[in-house]
């Protein structure tokens, strides 16, 4: 989803049904919120959890729609980046006696947004 403001262009991405704890995630999203694209591909990349992959993949898919617009994914930074829980899929597991336990498989909806801060648009927006 592009969208175009007076003083910048805003570029979205958005992944759900991701088989991850929103707590999990959001420890990853935290480090990355406000910071520049090329800065989250290294924090990303050297992350030791699980959750980074998928937020990257996440970023990659941002700038891929930045560069649809025709803006460089070098002059942007992550101004909004979220995690939302989604669904919890409950599932069953066997126990003694003919009894089960219930399992619960939570689900996170990732969202990241890119914006650019180049000097172009900073000039086209004080025309």
């Amino acid at each position: 989803m592009i969208t175009k403001n007076s003083t910048r262009t805003e570029v979205k991405a958005l992944a759900q049904n991701i088989h991850m704890s929103p707590f999990k995630a959001r420890r990853v999203i935290d480090q990355i919120r406000g910071r520049s694209y090329e800065e989250t591909l290294m924090i990303l990349e050297l992350m030791p959890y699980r959750a980074a992959f998928s937020i990257l993949k996440v970023v990659y898919s941002a700038a891929a729609n930045a560069n649809n617009l025709g803006l460089n994914e070098a002059d942007s930074f992550i101004s909004k980046a979220e995690v939302n829980g989604g669904t919890v899929l409950k599932r069953l597991r066997p126990r003694a006696r003919g009894r089960s336990y219930r399992i619960k498989r939570p689900t996170c909806h990732i969202t990241i947004v890119l914006k650019d801060k180049s000097k172009k648009s900073l000039e086209e927006s004080k025309i």
